[in-house]
């Protein structure tokens, strides 16, 4: 099975690129993270008609997720257990959906980009990781053979390699201890990061903004990452960091990772 995971940055912006991706590649289920759109305006029609069904999750223009499969989907959860709210009056953003997809446990995340160093958004991005973390090691409990991904937008670079230049990024969210061992605990709970174990290189990025000549100049960050439960990670077998959709015309600013899954 192909598994990829890609921060659309609006799916309806990027249809074409979308569905040409999933031809091209062959993936078998594409989670996608930042769709921008409400549930009845996904654009699921060209994507039904190459196979996939599509399961959706999202508000408004802001945040949402989704997971297209050709292998099936069952078991659709919107949100995990404990997920946090936020907002006045506080509600649940849609920032994570599962699904059970060849008999994979996926889950679509896009975490909380956390603004500024002691800004609410900032708290409440460290405790939506710790009760996604309290979740993940929950399911593990429950069947330490699970297979699950948990894949998407992490909005946390975990190593200084992973951005461009660290002096940079000093005192901005991303890379502040807080946010790294938050991430570091969801490894912590028996998940294996696995694109990292397949692709170790450094300054390997998959993301860059789009100002300031960011992509031309390689100043990127490795942010859209892969955590497998053990029974998963086994059959791993490789990871692709699809570095070419970011070039071309409208991309979105963050590329596609693939994960190879063995039978």
């Amino acid at each position: 099975m192909r598994l990829a995971t890609w921060n659309i940055n609006s799916i309806r912006a990027r249809t074409e690129r979308a569905v040409a991706f999933v031809e091209r590649s062959g993936v078998d289920v594409l989670a996608l993270q930042e769709t921008k759109c409400k549930d009845d305006q996904f654009p699921r029609e060209p994507f039904e008609a190459l196979g996939y069904e599509v399961v959706t999750h999202g508000f408004s223009q802001w945040n949402g997720v989704a997971v297209i499969s050709r292998v099936g989907v069952d078991a659709v959860e919107q949100g995990f257990p404990g997920m946090p709210t936020w907002g006045d009056p506080a509600a649940a953003e849609a920032r994570a959906l599962g699904v059970t997809a060849g008999g994979v446990r996926v889950w679509s995340l896009y975490v909380p980009n956390g603004r500024e160093i002691g800004d609410p958004h900032y708290v409440y991005k460290l405790d939506w990781l710790a009760k996604l973390r309290d979740a993940a090691a929950g399911w593990l409990a429950a069947d330490a053979g699970a297979q699950v991904a948990l894949v998407g937008d992490w909005n946390i670079a975990p190593l200084d390699t992973d951005v461009w230049d660290p002096a940079f990024f000093a005192g901005r969210t991303h890379v502040t201890p807080a946010e790294r061992e938050a991430f570091v605990a969801i490894g912590g709970a028996g998940y294996t990061e696995v694109s990292r174990e397949h692709v170790p290189a450094e300054h390997t990025y998959t993301y860059w903004d789009y100002q300031q000549l960011r992509f031309p100049r390689n100043e990127g960050m490795r942010i859209d990452l892969t955590y497998a439960s053990p029974a998963l990670a086994a059959r791993v077998t490789g990871v692709t960091i699809e570095r070419n959709e970011r070039k071309g015309k409208a991309p979105s600013d963050h590329v596609p990772v693939v994960l190879e899954i063995a039978d």
